[in-house]
């Protein structure tokens, strides 16, 4: 079905629709080859609170963005390769329903669909692509994926030293390791993580002392594979800031 569509007319003009939504700011999605095999808007827990971002999901990549006319513009274009993503069910919780994690080695987050119908239609559609290029290109799935970051909200007080209560002064920031929101004096030390960047990144000093002595999967918490959101991350009221890929902290 996919490879009768590559080279169709109709493929061409929706992927070409897409990227004129994207404009200018965004990177050319047309490829010999690349089918455009569905698209939606989906809740994304961002660092602040969820927001709706719009999907679409091709053959071998996925693509976000953030809504600024439904269904005709869009901004803050995000591709992520398929080969590298790997995807795990969350349980309901409150009112974030309907979820699952999309993980790869340089970020990893949570999303909802509005229906448990929805939900298992992006899953399935997403598995059946990532098994597709695997098949093809002979490689195994990829077993390093970066941390899913807490919200902010879920986090009063540092979760390392659990002590700091954080304030308008005293920020809080993430450790680009286990996703954990902590304190400053508790991330104060950089390590370099060639997957999520080029230069070293904020790290918390617990996850600091384990990748220094070579103990790596030990520093991996297990929230971050299973993530489970509290309810009231869906109740914060904080404004509208940009997604956390976009933040320093």
């Amino acid at each position: 079905m996919v490879d009768r569509l590559a080279n169709s007319e109709a493929n061409t003009r929706r992927i070409s629709i897409v990227e004129n939504c994207f404009g200018a700011a965004g990177q050319p999605l047309t490829i010999p080859g690349r089918v455009l095999i569905g698209e939606g808007v989906l809740t994304k827990l961002c660092r602040k609170k969820p927001k709706a971002r719009q999907f679409f999901l091709f053959n071998d990549i996925l693509v976000y963005g953030n809504i600024v006319i439904q269904k005709k513009k869009y901004n803050k274009q995000h591709i992520i390769p398929l080969e590298n993503v790997t995807i795990d069910s969350i349980q309901d919780e409150g009112d974030l329903r309907n979820g699952w994690l999309i993980k790869t080695p340089t970020k990893s987050f949570a999303v909802y669909a509005a229906t448990a119908t929805e939900k298992s239609e992006w899953m399935n559609h997403i598995n059946k692509c990532v098994s597709d290029l695997l098949s093809k290109s002979g490689k195994t799935p990829s077993n390093e994926h970066a941390a899913v970051w807490v919200p902010d909200s879920e986090a009063a007080v540092c979760m390392r030293c659990q002590k700091a209560k954080f304030t308008p002064v005293n920020r809080r920031h993430h450790c680009r390791k286990c996703g954990f929101v902590v304190c400053g004096p508790c991330s104060e030390k950089r390590f370099l993580l060639p997957s999520q960047s080029s230069k070293p990144v904020r790290i918390c000093d617990f996850c600091y002392d384990l990748l220094s002595t070579g103990e790596m999967t030990a520093c991996q918490s297990a929230r971050s594979d299973s993530y489970s959101p509290s309810p009231k991350s869906s109740l914060n009221d904080v404004s509208d800031d940009d997604d956390d890929e976009d933040s320093s902290d």
